[in-house]
């Protein structure tokens, strides 16, 4: 099987170190999100492409990459019969807002980023005929900041790891909807494995807990 990965970003630029998949990028300015003829002669596409300046406030940047792409690309694989690979976000699990206003983001993080990645996977799922999602977080290895949070927990781990489940879950032809991570742990755990760092504390706006099921992922591994 032909398969592509579209984004060069860390994940992206991972995923390519280790299986040797052909890439396209925007910054490479080899793609443009609006011109998807060029991904004809492939028959899986990894879709890597998104906004991830999470806690911005500009709602159409986000609506663009995170939403309208998708939405072409689910159409573009449903007409040339192409499985699509959409990597998600564990974000779209963090706490919802209390008393929330028709003013907030009507998703439970709280910011554009998360509800336009909520919107694309709810559109995967319900057009796309045949795809992958997988809901996780990767950080860079090692861990570039001196500080780590104590008070945030999830399923994350570094670029390599996360690339890994992910490639596995494609070469056993996985399908529907995947949480892909490892044990739960801290930010700071995780990053004390790479790097000799101090305690710090999440800002207040930022979700505490992005834990995730992993039961599916473990059985099909």
């Amino acid at each position: 099987m032909n398969i592509l990965v579209l984004g060069d970003g860390l994940l992206g630029s991972e995923i390519v170190k280790q299986t040797g998949w052909d890439c396209k990028s925007r910054y490479k300015k080899n793609f443009n999100i609006d011109d998807l003829s060029g991904l004809i002669d492939y028959d899986i596409i990894v879709n890597c492409i998104a906004n991830t300046d999470t806690y911005s406030t500009k709602r159409e940047k986000h609506w663009k990459v995170n939403y309208e792409f998708v939405n072409d690309l689910i159409k573009y694989c449903n007409e040339y019969g192409k499985k699509l690979i959409h990597i998600s976000t564990d974000y779209i699990y963090a706490g919802a807002m209390l008393n929330a206003s028709e003013e907030h983001v009507p998703v439970h993080c709280g910011n554009w980023y998360g509800y336009t990645k909520l919107l694309g996977d709810g559109l995967v799922q319900l057009q796309c005929e045949d795809y992958l999602i997988c809901r996780c977080t990767h950080k860079e290895k090692p861990f570039p900041y001196d500080a780590a949070w104590i008070d945030q927990i999830g399923n994350f781990d570094y670029v390599d790891k996360i690339s890994e489940l992910i490639i596995e879950l494609i070469n056993n032809n996985a399908s529907g909807v995947y949480n892909v991570g490892t044990e739960t742990k801290t930010m700071f755990d995780l990053a004390k494995q790479t790097k000799d760092v101090s305690v710090s504390y999440a800002p207040v706006f930022v979700p505490k807990n992005q834990s995730m099921n992993l039961d599916k992922l473990n059985s099909t591994l």
